[in-house]
């Protein structure tokens, strides 16, 4: 007859087996994607950009500068059958409590509010495969349709130019919809990164290695992924994954090539100066990405995700941060030490977010779909008036050159324009701050040239062209006297 003792003994052993992980005799079993529907989860979203182009300005050794940001936006996935699922997200460039440092440090989050008025929405449909990838965007027209009518109606009712490249955004995007995700919502591709449709059993500790080719410019890129189960936690029932992702350095260089040569031309004074193995380390690239991952044993979802990309060409470095925690779930992952610093080289810009007009989803709300009732986060922010032409403080540039010359850009005479180091910098934040919007760049409080942003200019060079050779001397010479400065500003 079978005692009390073990009677309470093999009721412990079924206990301990219902609630441990599928473990089995090759390893854990992670279960495949099975999120519930109709439930909203939210998450907490940091990111940060470090642009290091110290070698250009032969200050080795300085401080990156450093942009981020710090959302809360929330997913729910709509409906989900045997070929994919619809998911709808819920954006917000409202910076969330508590968060680290001064919140002018969270540039990321003024400019984000500013796409959110261009896009006309603050919420987006998703088509994504099983494992949420995403594959589809519905309103794809009221989208673009919004964005040509504010391309029409430009800063101070002036239609974007031709040239502004603008309409080639809109172009580009109506031919690859997932642009939209990729400038608004990257953090559903990160999460799907952990999220598989089927089963999947690791052993903690061995790598796995996968290869695929990537496309830059045409020119096709082997990149190496490699997977590691770390480790698993009984108790909250999570695997910890970790991904490696490495491009090959021959064939990433030669897709980058007509890049650095671009640079080298913007740095021609100093390309001139450099040793021949600094010419041949310019010539090389390198780009990896190193993300850990956490995953849920119950329905294969990600919980969390910390992501760093680092691409170094042509002597300049950008390290991008992302980390994504759902809110329900408490924090596991390492945060980088960039996502909690209270003091960052930070651009010199004093974006203001531009004033709502009106509160609610934005034009998603027409879709077949109904919406999830909208939160005081969900507003959408659009332009008034002359508002966006004060958005912006000017800045005052310290000129470091000025020689008139063939343009490097052209066949033309030109006003070739070296700013200081420092002034570099803050050109480079000002003209990444007002892409697709008419400046204005003035000397000796005379207005010499109204450009539209069309990209952001990184080497603090300008060339002024188009006027005669006589005037553009007379240019060059007010820009010599000791203490020169050009004044840039967004077009009243």
């Amino acid at each position: 007859m079978t005692s009390p003792h073990w009677k309470r003994f093999a009721w412990f052993c079924i206990c301990l087996i219902l609630s441990h992980p599928a473990w089995s005799a090759g390893g854990v079993t992670i279960p495949g994607y099975a999120p519930a529907t109709g439930v909203e989860r939210s998450y907490r979203v940091q990111k940060a950009t470090e642009t290091d182009m110290s070698f250009w300005f032969d200050k080795s050794g300085t401080p990156p500068v450093t942009a981020r940001g710090a959302f809360r936006q929330a997913m729910t996935v709509l409906s989900r059958d045997e070929d994919g699922m619809r998911v709808r997200w819920s954006l917000s460039a409202d910076l969330p409590e508590g968060m680290a440092g001064l919140a002018d440090s969270y540039q990321m989050n003024l400019l984000y509010r500013n796409s959110l008025t261009a896009y006309g929405t603050a919420t987006l449909e998703l088509e994504t495969d099983l494992n949420g990838n995403p594959r589809d965007v519905a309103g794809v027209d009221q989208i673009v349709a919004h964005m040509r009518a504010m391309v029409a109606n430009g800063p101070g009712g002036v239609p974007a130019a031709p040239e502004s490249g603008l309409y080639e955004i809109i172009n580009t995007i109506e031919a690859n919809p997932l642009q939209i995700v990729a400038a608004m919502v990257p953090e559903a591709q990160l999460l799907a990164t952990g999220q598989s449709y089927k089963d999947e059993t690791m052993d903690v500790g061995p790598a796995s290695a996968t290869s695929r080719d990537e496309d830059y410019g045409g020119v096709s890129v082997p990149v190496i992924s490699t997977w590691t189960l770390k480790s698993t936690d009984a108790t909250a029932h999570t695997a910890t994954l970790s991904l490696s992702e490495e491009a090959d350095a021959a064939a990433f260089s030669q897709s980058q090539q007509p890049a650095i040569a671009n640079l080298m031309t913007g740095f021609a004074e100093r390309a001139k100066n450099l040793t021949a193995d600094q010419l041949a380390s310019l010539k090389r690239a390198s780009k990896s990405r190193s993300v850990e991952l956490m995953v849920s044993l119950d329905d294969g979802s990600t919980l969390e995700a910390s992501e760093i990309v680092t691409v170094e060409a042509g002597g300049t470095r950008l390290r991008t941060y992302t980390h994504i925690q759902r809110e329900d779930m408490p924090a596991s992952l390492p945060l980088p030490a960039v996502l909690t610093a209270r003091d960052l080289q930070t651009p010199d810009l004093h974006i203001e977010p531009l004033p709502s007009a009106r509160a609610g989803p934005g034009i998603m709300d027409d879709l077949s779909t109904p919406p999830a009732p909208p939160t005081a986060s969900q507003d959408t922010t659009v332009t008034t008036g002359d508002d966006a032409a004060t958005a912006i403080a000017p800045v005052s540039l310290e000129v470091k050159s000025a020689e008139v010359s063939l343009s490097p850009m052209s066949y033309d005479q030109g006003l070739n324009i070296v700013l200081t180091p420092e002034s570099a910098a803050t050109f480079r934040d000002f003209t990444q701050a007002v892409l697709g919007r008419q400046t204005q760049m003035l000397i000796k409080d005379k207005v010499v040239m109204e450009p539209w942003m069309r990209e952001p200019i990184m080497d603090g060079r300008i060339v002024l062209a188009g006027t005669d050779r006589k005037d553009l001397e007379a240019l060059a010479e007010q820009l010599r006297v000791p203490g020169a400065k050009i004044l840039v500003r967004l077009r009243p």
